[in-house]
């Protein structure tokens, strides 16, 4: 099974191969760089629509090149205010050859109004711990949540959990008709 994922990040890449190998044999995960078509820092709902613009992009892009793929993942971090309160997340956004949509999200989690300022200005996450931590792409390690709990949950972590949940309506057909 032929599945793509709309980043090169390995973080997704290796998200998606331990959620999609929970329930499947003989998969093939491979990145495909596209656009989200939203910021390098969505908020709200644009980080629902960059998840389902990436997926989208590799719909079209395996239907033009006759690639095969079975699914197509998409999958954007970003930030949702509820509650009057910030928070930090995946969407993600499967759809399959037919173009069936499922989406998910990640487990929420606070951010302090400092590194939110600095979002709120189009800043990126990755970027903005970088800079508070000295390291080096940390979106492509163990991202904010990582420096945030002390590496007890990292990025790849939150997206698995989220690619989960996004599989549900292909993991239960019969109650998505």
């Amino acid at each position: 099974m032929l599945i793509l994922v709309g980043s090169k990040n390995p973080v997704k890449i290796e998200s998606v191969k331990e959620a999609f190998g929970k329930y499947f044999s003989n998969i093939d995960v491979q990145g495909v760089e596209v656009s989200s078509g939203v910021s390098d820092q969505p908020v709200n709902e644009d980080t629902f629509k960059g998840a389902k613009n990436r997926a989208d992009a590799l719909f079209v892009i395996n239907k033009a090149s006759k690639l095969g793929a079975q699914y197509f993942v998409g999958i954007e971090g970003g930030i949702l205010n509820i509650y009057d309160k910030w928070f930090s997340c995946g969407c993600i956004c499967i759809l399959n050859d037919r173009g069936i949509a499922g989406f998910g999200t990640s487990s929420h989690f606070s951010l302090p109004m400092n590194i939110i300022d600095k979002l709120l200005k189009g800043i990126e996450l990755g970027k903005v711990i970088d800079d508070l931590t000295d390291q080096h792409n940390s979106k492509q390690k163990s991202g904010a949540i990582g420096h945030l709990t002390k590496d007890v949950i990292t990025r790849k972590d939150l997206y698995t959990q989220g690619i989960i949940t996004a599989l549900i309506p292909f993991l239960n057909p019969d109650l998505f008709k």
